[in-house]
């Protein structure tokens, strides 16, 4: 990679100390933080002005020593991206009583198109257009629902980044907006039974959905009830609804706990208690017929079971197993229709469909042969039918969605991903392969490269991880990233402990004090995929976003030799500050997945040992690109900025050290599809650099 000729910039350096458990650390680039963030996420222009200028500084230094003199590069791969997608796109239309709901983009256009037609055929009815109503700035779009009476649409929007909406009601009948808006709500948005009303969830202070409110059309927010209320910082709130409607459903969770409380979504009135938090239990239920139907990890039930009780005494030790536990099965979400349970389950890495007819008992599974796969399912909007929607892809494989007939036990192919460039699959080949973890686990890595490449390890790499929160990452279809394999890149997807690749206890092995499992099983990916040929030490560059940011500057500090550039996404890398800091929207909801490093000096010295801020050291770093969101209430800009900050005055390397902030986004990155596209084709120019193929 060309060394950058240009003077990158340096922060100022500012006396800040602080003890914890008896230990004082200086943190020179603590004046990062904003004192007034909060108004910061929702009002970018109050950004101090010391702030904005470091900020913009770098900015100016990526520009002119990396993005300027790789535009063509980045334009021509951007068009490649561009080329490969359907700009003109119409999704599936899904059946609710008179009518079918459906999405369409268009060509040229950032943003979907609600439309509805008559459910037996006729005119189209356009909703909302997103590319009318979302101006010229960011526009987050939160969806739109429409009521049970088919007459109003909720629709919601984000305009600065920071995950605070303005949900809209639209008049179906006149196509306009009424007026009444819901403002600087975290979410929600579920109608009442009788569309009289919507239920929706606000943010405290700190940025935390801790309450649920009801609006009753036609009066002023300020007069919304409060039907809820979470004491506990830790816990975050939300609303929805079972299929059937019965129900309005609010949500109590951190990420192992969660809580429910019911409301009847026609006679309203104050909520029902499911089953009290119990800590590291998770439910989650739905309803049919007077018996709700739980999804649960109770009573040891590490990869969760499914539970039936009486929503009239619907206490925990009412609970029947309907569908046991099994050790190694994973169920990862089900789906309750009035004849059928479905669960998506995944085993041995990869997921599977199981379908059960709950009048007779017996139970089927769909089926797939390839060797990777991803797979998801949803139920659409109604309740009694007999039918499920499935999408299917592969790395080599483009999207195909069915309509799968549960009695019949037909698919039916409704739509295939069309790529207008041209896709041969058969150019391409996926394997996947598992690297030995440092104690012994088998690590498993989906790869894609295009047939016929030479294992002489003369290949270049991208090593994809995030590892965190139970996620698993999914072998499916990507279009973006053709361009990095058609130029002889081994794109290579590390299911890493942290995620629920392999069941729930990789995940619980990949969280708290485990969580160095997640940083050595990348490692050792990396490794495997240098010892088998595919790619050799510094050809291959580390992508990781978010979570998957701390990733990325933990096996940067641990293994700086292997990597030829690492892409950090929003990345989470000032770990210790953040757990220390009750006050950020995060931090107490997370102590449960990295440990309170406040109360507990054991957690404090864990995190302090891989928090990638703390551990950074006078060795040589590889080409490194930071990418943040200043309105970003995830992963607070000032972390990637600190980071960066630090390794310019202490690492020994010339290599490029690049950081670039959105000045009005956040967590999300840019918030209309093409630029998200161009967003896409500028990192892999990056990787492109950093191995000599730019």
């Amino acid at each position: 990679m060309t060394k950058p000729s240009l003077t990158p910039p340096l922060a100022e350096r500012r006396q800040h100390a602080a003890t914890d458990h008896g230990i004082t650390r200086q943190d020179p680039y603590h004046w990062l933080r904003a004192d007034n963030w909060q108004q910061v996420m929702q009002e970018p222009e109050t950004l101090p002005a010391d702030i904005r200028a470091y900020i913009e500084a770098e900015n100016a230094y990526f520009a002119e020593a990396f993005e300027e003199p790789h535009a063509a590069l980045r334009e021509k791969i951007f068009q490649e991206i561009k080329g490969r997608i359907k700009e003109d796109d119409s999704g599936i239309a899904s059946p609710d009583g008179p009518w079918a709901y459906n999405s369409r983009m268009e060509e040229g256009k950032q943003y979907p198109i609600l439309i509805r037609t008559p459910r037996d055929g006729g005119a189209e009815q356009i909703l909302l257009d997103c590319n009318i109503v979302a101006g010229d700035d960011y526009f987050g779009f939160g969806g739109g629902d429409h009521d049970p009476s088919h007459r109003w649409l909720a629709w919601s929007a984000d305009r600065a980044g920071s995950e605070f909406y303005t949900l809209h009601i639209r008049d179906l009948e006149t196509g306009k907006d009424t007026g009444e808006l819901i403002e600087d709500i975290a979410g929600g948005g579920v109608w009442s039974a009788d569309s009289s009303a919507i239920y929706y969830s606000e943010y405290d202070d700190n940025h935390r959905p801790f309450r649920v409110r009801r609006h009753q059309l036609g009066t002023p927010q300020a007069e919304d009830e409060i039907v809820f209320e979470e004491k506990d910082p830790g816990f975050f709130v939300g609303v929805d609804e079972t299929l059937n409607r019965k129900y309005i459903v609010i949500d109590a969770h951190d990420h192992q706990t969660s809580e429910f409380w019911l409301i009847d979504a026609e006679k309203g009135g104050a909520p029902r208690l499911v089953a009290p938090r119990v800590t590291d239990r998770e439910y989650d239920l739905e309803d049919r017929d007077g018996t709700f139907y739980i999804l649960t990890n109770a009573d040891g039930a590490e990869d969760f079971k499914i539970v039936t009780v009486a929503a009239d005494s619907p206490a925990a030790e009412n609970w029947i197993d309907l569908v046991p536990h099994r050790p190694g099965v994973l169920i990862l979400d089900i789906i309750l229709l009035r004849h059928h349970l479905v669960r998506l389950e995944r085993f041995e890495g990869l997921p599977r469909i199981v379908v059960r007819n709950l009048d007779d008992g017996d139970e089927w599974t769909v089926k797939f042969d390839e060797e990777a796969y991803a797979l998801g399912m949803s139920a659409g909007y109604e309740f009694d039918t007999k039918t499920i929607r499935f999408t299917y892809s592969s790395p080599t494989t483009p999207s195909r969605t069915y309509d799968l007939d549960l009695v019949t036990r037909e698919r039916t192919l409704l739509k295939e991903q069309e790529v207008p460039s041209g896709h041969i699959p058969a150019d391409y080949e996926t394997k996947r392969i598992f690297a030995t973890a440092k104690d012994g686990e088998r690590v498993p890595v989906t790869l894609l490269y295009r047939k016929g490449l030479k294992l002489d390890g003369s290949a270049p790499a991208l090593l994809y991880g995030y590892g965190a929160y139970g996620m698993a990452m999914p072998a499916g279809f990507s279009v973006s990233k053709l361009s990095l394999v058609d130029r002889g890149f081994v794109y290579a997807t590390a299911h890493i402990r942290g995620g629920m690749d392999k069941g729930y206890a990789w995940y619980k092995n990949g969280r708290r004090e485990h969580k160095a499992n997640t940083f050595t099983d990348f490692i050792a990916a990396a490794e495997t995929l240098i010892e088998l040929g595919y790619t050799s030490k510094q050809r291959i560059v580390a992508e990781g976003g978010s979570a998957g940011g701390l990733l990325m500057g933990a096996v940067t500090n641990m293994r700086p030799d292997l990597w030829a550039g690492v892409i950090a996404e929003v990345p989470f890398v000032d770990v210790l500050n953040t757990m220390l800091d009750e006050t950020l929207p995060l931090t107490p909801p997370e102590w449960p997945e990295w440990g309170n490093p406040i109360t507990d000096k054991a957690a404090y010295d864990r995190i302090a040992g891989y928090a990638p801020y703390e551990r950074v050291a006078a060795i040589d770093y590889p080409p490194i690109f930071a990418l943040a969101g200043l309105t970003d209430p995830r992963v607070t800009y000032w972390e990637p900025a600190k980071w960066v900050a630090k390794l310019r005055v202490t690492k020994t390397d010339t290599n490029p050290l690049y950081l670039k902030t959105h000045m009005d986004a956040g967590h999300a990155g840019a918030s209309g599809r093409f630029d998200q596209l161009k967003e896409t084709a500028l990192s892999y120019a990056f990787a492109l650099s950093c191995v000599g193929l730019a």
